[in-house]
C-alpha cells in the first residue's frame, strides 16, 4: 500500500485529500504546518508527499529544500494556487517531481499521483554490484558480503550520485548539487564528513579522493 504524506494547512482540503486517498488504497497521514512536513517527512519513509506552497512555520520550498537536505528521496507534488513560471523552476530545481494548479480536480491529482509512483517504480531485480557490495535500488540497501549495512539516507544518496557517475572526478560543489541539492548551503568540510562516514561502510579503495579536486567512484 502506497504511503502518501499530505501537507496542507487549510483543514477542509486536508481532509478531502485524505479521505479521497484513503478510497483509493493509499495510506495517508497529514501535516499542517512546515514544521511538523520536516519532521514526519525525515522520520519515516513515504512513496509521495502532497505539499502546499503556502505554509505556516516554513513554507513549501523551505520544506522541500530541507527534506532533499536529509535525503529523503519521495516524489514531492506541489499544491500551489500561484503559476508563476520562477516559482515552478524554483521548485523543481529544489527536487520537486510536479506542480498541481489549485483548483484542481481529484481525478487529475489521482492521475497525477498514479505517474509519480510508476515514475519511482523499479524493477527487484535492479541491484548494482562492486566487490563485495551489492546496492538494492528498489529497496534501498546496501549490503557487504550479504549482510545489510546501516547507512543513512544521505550516504545512500552519496553512493548512488558516485554509481552513475563512475570513473568521473567529482568536485565538491557537484557532490553538493547533485546529493543535497541546489541552492543547499553545505561546507566543503561536511561533504568530506560524509564520505569518510560512507568509504569507511563500503571501503575506501572504492572511492579515491583527489587533492584539491574533488571525488572519483572506480568501484
Amino acid at each position: 500500500m502506497p504511503r502518501i504524506l499530505i501537507v496542507e494547512d487549510e483543514a477542509d482540503i486536508a481532509q478531502a485529500l485524505r479521505d479521497d486517498l484513503q478510497l483509493e488504497g493509499y495510506e495517508v497521514e497529514v501535516a499542517r504546518d512546515g514544521h511538523s512536513a520536516v519532521s514526519l517527512g525525515t522520520a519515516q519513509a513515504w512513496d509521495l508527499i502532497l505539499l502546499d506552497v503556502m505554509l505556516p512555520g516554513r513554507d513549501g520550498f523551505e520544506v522541500c529544500r530541507e527534506l532533499r537536505r536529509a535525503g529523503a528521496g519521495a516524489p514531492i507534488v506541489f499544491l500551489t494556487a500561484r503559476t508563476h513560471e520562477a516559482e515552478k523552476v524554483l521548485g523543481l530545481d529544489l527536487g520537486a517531481a510536479d506542480f498541481i494548479t489549485k483548483p484542481f480536480s481529484p481525478r487529475e491529482l489521482r492521475a497525477r499521483i498514479r505517474a509519480r509512483l510508476r515514475d519511482r517504480q523499479r524493477p527487484e531485480a535492479e541491484v548494482e554490484r562492486f566487490g563485495e557490495l551489492e546496492v538494492d535500488l528498489a529497496r534501498g540497501e546496501v549490503r557487504k558480503g550479504g549482510s545489510k549495512l546501516e547507512i543513512t539516507p544521505l550516504e545512500f544518496k552519496l553512493l548512488l550520485v558516485f554509481l552513475q557517475n563512475r570513473g568521473r572526478l567529482l568536485s565538491r560543489d557537484r557532490l553538493i548539487d547533485l546529493a543535497w541539492g541546489r541552492d543547499t548551503y553545505v561546507t566543503e568540510r561536511a561533504v568530506d564528513a560524509h564520505i569518510v562516514n560512507l568509504r569507511r561502510k563500503v571501503g575506501s579503495a572504492a572511492i579515491t579522493s583527489v587533492r584539491g579536486m574533488g571525488y572519483r567512484f572506480d568501484g
